[in-house]
């Protein structure tokens, strides 16, 4: 149909995208005449695919990797968000320009007010890792109005890189224990504790009670570090909460209404990652 709206989200692979479960889910909650599809192009047919967009009749889409960075060129304007992450994961048309944002820093805080509310009245944050998703969560704390942010990679020059940008505290992973009893929130931002990875070696005794655990890793739901946070009574988030809460802002754009993050949404896609499709 001709007045149907369409959306996407294209990498390279793309198969393990649960962003068309999450949008499918909510286009028939809506009733919505629409689609939503996985987009699987080359880094050789990227830039054709994104200069047909409109004229395939697309709203908008997301982008994952290898495309979060190589399409900022190819936009016409990127938002304070995209800029100071570096990346972009939404992209839509406004008055016949194609706009870019990232949603990672909104859907990270957005997940955290859900599950612990007040969890910004914190002043100390340490951040595990200096990839592209711990500038997204240091952009968010930065915004939330965190005073101090250690970043710890093993890598200390790469935490150096993202203490410049964002006015942290470098540390390399070795030092965790030297700041632990400082921390207010804790996030792993790193790849470790996903499935297939090792897991986070990390010895977190001297976190100091009020201490909230975050992970952004959500294959499995929980993951070693969650599981010792839980066992010392510490208040943990997962990270499906983050996944599903970023793709709010871009349906909304895309399609219309503004989706909320349900109990039945979270356990769908649950059983979707236990099936392990």
């Amino acid at each position: 149909m001709a007045d149907m709206k369409k959306a996407f989200v294209c990498g390279h692979p793309i198969s393990h995208s649960r962003s068309p479960k999450i949008h499918g889910y909510w286009l028939n909650l809506f009733g919505i005449e629409g689609s939503y599809e996985a987009v699987d192009k080359s880094p050789t047919e990227f830039a054709a695919f994104l200069a047909s967009l409109e004229s395939s009749g697309f709203a908008g889409g997301n982008l994952t990797i290898p495309y979060k960075q190589a399409v900022i060129p190819l936009l016409d304007e990127v938002d304070a968000a995209a800029k100071a992450i570096g990346a972009v994961n939404t992209i839509w048309f406004e008055k016949g320009r194609l706009l870019g944002s990232n949603t990672d820093a909104y859907g990270f805080a957005a997940n955290l007010d859900t599950r612990v509310p007040g969890w910004d009245a914190g002043k100390v944050a340490v951040v595990l890792g200096a990839g592209g998703a711990a500038r997204a969560i240091l952009y968010a704390l930065r915004c939330r109005g965190f005073d101090t942010i250690f970043v710890l990679n093993r890598s200390l020059e790469r935490a150096q890189e993202l203490a410049n940008l964002f006015g942290c505290r470098a540390l390399q992973m070795s030092q965790f224990e030297e700041i632990a009893d400082q921390a207010d929130l804790l996030v792993n931002t790193t790849s470790l504790g996903m499935r297939g990875q090792p897991d986070l070696n990390l010895d977190i005794t001297r976190l100091p009670e009020r201490c909230i655990v975050s992970d952004i890793v959500y294959v499995p739901l929980k993951t070693s570090l969650l599981a010792a946070a839980e066992e010392r009574g510490l208040k943990t988030v997962d990270g499906l909460g983050m996944l599903l809460h970023q793709a709010i802002p871009g349906f909304e754009r895309w399609f219309g209404p503004r989706p909320a993050v349900t109990p039945e949404l979270y356990k769908l896609i649950i059983s979707d990652i236990v099936s392990g499709t």
